[in-house]
């Protein structure tokens, strides 16, 4: 046996740190990115950590980003107000305490509004409360994803417990 070579463990926190590294470069070149378009900036360079078919999918999410960004859909409703009259415990199963919500908080459109393309929806302030991203990831993309998530659950598993605070408690995953 070659003493030299990496037990399984040191070759699974190579690979955990490679993939975090191209996480984080993929993040912030799709940042730039967005933040070049959206100012009229000057083209941005990927790293060259970031392989062509990664800066594809970077620059996909960029530009319906940037078309999400440029359709805004303003609500009447102030989020930081709503936000101090609702508590945790508000499950949106008392229809009582929704009516009552929905009398102090309007959303301020008539009926439902059908949005399909990229926008963001912004409350009384301009803050945007939500983005709708349609097929920013294409079915390729979000395939890959998942197989790579499911490399961690083992550590998701032992991570989650019964006795946990949100992030951790099973009733809420």
């Amino acid at each position: 046996m070659n003493d030299s070579s990496p037990s399984p463990p040191d070759s699974i926190n190579i690979w955990c740190t490679w993939a975090l590294t191209v996480t984080y470069e993929a993040g912030k070149y799709t940042e730039q990115k967005f933040k070049a378009e959206k100012t009229g900036g000057g083209p941005v360079i990927p790293s060259p950590n970031l392989n062509t078919d990664l800066v594809m999918v970077c620059n996909r999410l960029a530009d319906v980003l940037i078309k999400a960004y440029k359709n805004p859909n303003q609500m009447q409703m102030n989020i930081a107000s709503y936000r101090k009259l609702i508590s945790p415990k508000d499950t949106g199963h008392n229809e009582h305490r929704e009516v009552r919500l929905l009398e102090r908080c309007p959303p301020g459109h008539e009926g439902k509004r059908l949005v399909n393309e990229p926008a963001t929806i912004l409350d009384a302030s301009g803050a945007i409360i939500a983005w709708y991203l349609p097929d920013a990831l294409t079915d390729t993309t979000q395939k890959e994803i998942r197989e790579a998530t499911d490399f961690l659950a083992p550590s998701l598993e032992k991570s989650v417990r019964a006795d946990g605070n949100w992030p951790t408690n099973q009733k809420e995953l």
